[in-house]
């Protein structure tokens, strides 16, 4: 095997081991199974902050409208 170094948030770090540790592995085999999953085309990645609400498709472009509109106070 080949060694790797990478840089992670804390919080994602956090969430790996808890995420290893739930499925009873290392960290390091939680994150080898999940990279294998994802470059063989297995793994959903769901960015951050995407389709966590249900809302309008254009609010990014068109927030003041929306804000103008009552977006949010209902």
């Amino acid at each position: 095997m080949k060694k790797s170094s990478i840089y992670l948030d804390p919080e994602l770090d956090r969430a790996l081991s808890h995420a290893a540790a739930r499925q009873k592995l290392s960290k390091a085999e939680f994150i080898r199974q999940t990279l294998n999953a994802a470059v063989a085309g297995e793994a959903v990645v769901r960015p951050r902050g995407i389709g966590v609400f249900d809302g309008p498709t254009d609010l990014a472009a068109n927030a003041d409208r929306h804000l103008a509109d009552g977006f949010g106070e209902r």
